[in-house]
């Protein structure tokens, strides 16, 4: 089974917005997870530039979908549909 790469963006808006709390929860839900996903930072994602305004971060991507206005709950359920979806 491959991992599921979850890439939290650090940058200044994204950190601000929280994206560095968000990371640290997801750190702590690894030992569910196992080996099933990859968690790291990023300098920037340039999800920004993509958007039409600063108040969609944090961003976090997860393999290649991009979540806005991330939360822990959002990313939980994107990790979770892909893992369901990968069996």
């Amino acid at each position: 089974m491959r991992k599921i790469t979850v890439k939290v963006c650090q940058g200044t808006t994204c950190f601000v917005m929280g994206g560095e709390i968000i990371k640290s929860m997801l750190n702590s839900l690894e030992e569910k997870y196992a080996d099933k996903i990859e968690i790291s930072s990023v300098r920037c994602l340039g999800a920004c530039d993509k958007s039409d305004s600063f108040s969609k971060a944090p961003y976090i991507m997860v393999d290649d979908e991009i979540i806005s206005s991330a939360t822990l709950e959002k990313v939980v359920t994107v990790i979770e549909r892909k893992l369901k979806n990968d069996q």
